[in-house]
Order: C-alpha cells, then structure tokens, then sequence
C-alpha cells in the first residue's frame, strides 16, 4: 500500500512539473483561449435595442441660465436680489449682475428645430441652451409657447440638426404595456440614460403647489398624469417617455421617492405628462415658425420709472418685481408686476383706487411683465378712454419685516379713466 502511494504522489509531483515548464508562448495560447471570446449581437438583442437606438440622439439637454443681482445689503431672508423685501426703492446701492447656470433638465426634438419640454425646466430663463447627446457646442433656443399649469413648453433652437421623433397617442396607452424613459439625470454627466419599465397607471390626477398663475402667483391645480416605474431622476424632467414603437408617449416631469408622512417607503413611482396634453403646444409652436410669428420676450429691466409717454398715463411710479429680484415673486407669495412706490394725487390711478405697494400685473388685457408691456397698453389709447387696470393687493407689504407678517392677498380690478392729466415727473 505505501509503495502505491509513493507512485501516485510521485506522479502527480512529475504532471506539476510538466505544467510549470510551458513555454510562455504556449502558455499565452491557453490564456487566449480562455479570453478571447465574442459575443453575437443578434442572438441577444431584444425588440427594444433598435427602437432605442432610434430614439436616443433625438432627446437633448436643456439649459437654464438665469441672471442674479447681489448687493450690498442683506434683506433678511437669505436672498440677496434686487430691490429687498417690502420696498420698491431704497435708494442708491451698488450691484452686481451675474449669469449662473441655475436648471438642467432634458428635451426632446418634436419638428424641425423645435423640442418639447417641462415649462418648469425653462422658468425664469434669461437665456437658454440646448446641449445634443455627444457634442460639444451649445445651441441658443427660444421659448415659443408654454402652458404653465400643464408645466410644457416648446422650445425653438435655429441650427439644431436633429431628426424628431414620432408622436403617438396617449390615449392608447394600456396598463403592463412596456415604458422607455430617456433623458439626462444628473446634467450632461449621465446624458443619453435609458430606463424602461411598464405604464402602472393612467389618469393619475396630481395636485401641485408649485404651479403659478399668470401672473406669477402661486395656485394649486391638478393634471392627469401617466405613472410607471421607470427611473426618473432629476434631470429626466422635459425628456421622453416612449412606447415600444419608438413613439413619444409623454414627457417625464415628477418622481415619488422616499417616505411619506405615515413612513411608508416609496419606490417606483414616476410620472409623466401625456404627450396628448402637450399637442396644442407643439401646434401652436409649429404654427409660430412657420408663419414668422415669433420673437424673443422683452427683457425685464429697469427699476424705479415712471410710466410716461405723450399718450395717457395712470399717474404711478414703481420697481419691475420678478423673481430674479425680488424674494417674494421667487417664493411665490406676490406676482411679476410693477410694484407700485407712489401714486400722484388727483391722477387716474388715485381717482380709479389704486394705492402704493399695490402690484400692477394686468392693463387693458395686457399681462404686465414689462414697462414695455405697460406703455404699449396705454399707447394704445386715447385720452378719455376708460381701460381695465387689475392688480394684486398683499395685506400688510408695506410694514412687513418677515413673510410672517403678511396677510391675506387678493386680486382687485379697477377701471380707470385716462383723462387728461399733467403727470408732473
């Protein structure tokens, strides 16, 4: 028995050897043999590779870049915009304008140079880019048209050479069917990311707080929405949502993550715009380039003017409120008008009820983002005509020193008779 084993073990000691003495041109060919291997395209693809592939380089970046004013006070709410809070004017101070990029979201191409996209992706945008998925260059877009309760907005980018992608119907949508998410979570950083999942509901009726009226002011309304389960991540907003067609279904916009009140988990919960919802949009846009009939947004600036022309005047002076300069337009607690700083006795404004720290937000139909806006509305008037003035009434602006000592606002419409009055300036 022992001289069995001294034989086995002497030979498994001589096989070592013969394995230990490859050359190591011999020994690469058994590492390659291992290692170098194939893998058959066809054989592992699914229906989705192709529609993906599509699809993909039609969704774009979106960039928001806004313009902040920093001065050389502090108003006490941690914001160092504009004009300070409660006041249109408080005298000479020295500020700083500069551009920052404050948004990042996701679009996609719908027609020639034009992409859809959430309106809350472009809100409050000085100046806009679109990024495209591999490339360097920026181009400059254009907001057209937008629905800000529905939180869509289309986009015109002259030079983006990018085919559009299929609309389909939403209305068609069925529970369990297969969802493809596209867009750029996380900034250019993760651009092009794909999530696929299932629609795991339809008609979901979403309340929101964060939607503003046309004015500016914050109101709560509710949209019907697609759920599913696809990762949406922020930076997916404005992107795409598409059947297994290659079809764009809706337009990613909410995500439902962490815990609830009760401490319940949540996961898997993402929400989309239907793309039905957002068809108007993309007509009227598609309407507006081809007719001509566009141009870009007056510039809101200039503080502390009076409304004065040769043609009628309401008799007020005020400060341009908006929310890049001034924190309760950007909280959402007053709208984008002119805040009214005085009003001159015996003028059409003082006879019609109009009082300081009143908000001018609408003249004549007129929604008044702009002196511009406002001056065009009086300049298309006569003296003696008789025009709608609505402005916004927060109780309690005038002596505030925190929003806590705000009280309740409402909107008052007035009418005002442009007579013929010597607005002395």
């Amino acid at each position: 028995m022992k001289k069995v084993l001294a034989i086995a073990l002497a030979l498994v000691m001589a096989l070592s050897a013969v394995a230990f003495a490859m050359t190591r041109d011999e020994a690469a060919e058994v590492a390659a043999s291992v290692t170098e291997t194939t893998t058959d395209q066809s054989l592992s693809a699914t229906p989705y590779v192709s529609v993906i592939k599509s699809v993909q380089g039609s969704v774009v970046g979106v960039n928001n870049y806004q313009n902040y004013s920093y001065n050389n006070y502090d108003n006490g709410f941690g914001f160092g915009y504009g004009f300070g809070f409660g006041y249109g004017n408080r005298g000479n101070r020295s500020t700083e304008t500069v551009e920052r990029l404050a948004a990042t979201g996701s679009g996609v191409v719908v027609y020639n140079e034009l992409i859809i996209t959430n309106y809350h992706v472009v809100e409050n945008a000085t100046r806009l880019t679109i990024s495209v998925p591999g490339g360097e260059e920026e181009f400059d877009g254009t907001l057209l048209a937008y629905d800000e309760t529905a939180d869509l907005a289309a986009v015109y980018v002259p030079g983006l050479d990018i085919a559009p992608v299929q609309l389909g119907d939403s209305d068609q949508l069925q529970v369990g069917e297969y969802a493809i998410c596209i867009g750029n979570p996380l900034m250019d950083e993760f651009a092009g990311t794909v999530t696929m999942g299932i629609i795991s509901a339809l008609n979901r009726e979403i309340s929101s707080t964060t939607t503003t009226d046309r004015y500016g002011l914050k109101t709560k309304v509710t949209n019907t929405m697609i759920q599913t389960d696809a990762a949406i991540n922020s930076g997916n907003s404005g992107g795409g949502l598409f059947n297994v067609q290659g079809q764009l279904m809706g337009i990613p916009s909410i995500k439902y993550s962490g815990q609830t009140s009760s401490g319940a988990t949540i996961e898997g919960i993402g929400l989309a715009i239907p793309i039905n919802t957002a068809k108007p949009i993309i007509s009227e846009a598609i309407v507006m380039l081809l007719t001509g009939d566009y141009s870009k947004a007056d510039d809101v600036s200039g503080n502390n003017q009076t409304v004065s022309t040769d043609k009628p005047m309401l008799g007020v002076s005020g400060s341009m409120v908006t929310s890049e300069n001034y924190y309760l337009v950007y909280a959402g607690l007053l709208p984008t008008g002119m805040l009214v700083t005085e009003v001159t006795e015996g003028s059409p404004a003082a006879l019609a009820g109009i009082k300081p720290y009143d908000v001018i937000v609408e003249v004549d139909g007129q929604i008044a983002s702009t002196f511009t806006a406002i001056r065009g509305a009086l300049d298309a008037h006569s003296f003696g005509d008789t025009i709608m003035v609505k402005v916004y009434r927060l109780e309690g602006l005038e002596n505030a020193e925190t929003t806590d000592d705000l009280g309740e606002g409402e909107y008052v419409t007035m009418m005002v008779n442009l007579f013929d009055f010597d607005n002395a300036t």
